[in-house]
């Protein structure tokens, strides 16, 4: 799975923050979720656009951002 590929980052989506693509689902939902202890299918079961790799996706872009890192994300309009 890229990362890259699962992540959206649009100014005109969400104000800017980063969505699983294909949804206007927050990274940080996800990530909020997950610190709430929540299991993926609890997970699931509140979001069902969620794609299940987008969990996994939001955990990766979750571990680059607090490892200081950025990536390479090129906005897109839409």
């Amino acid at each position: 799975m890229e990362l890259a590929d699962r992540i959206n980052i649009n100014p005109n989506v969400c104000h800017g923050q980063a969505c699983i693509k294909g949804t206007r689902i927050m990274v940080s939902i996800i990530l909020d979720c997950m610190a709430a202890g929540m299991s993926d299918r609890d997970i699931l079961d509140d979001y069902p656009s969620l794609p299940a790799d987008g969990i996994r996706a939001a955990a990766a872009y979750g571990a680059v951002l607090a490892r200081g890192e950025t990536l390479p994300f090129t906005p897109r309009e839409t």
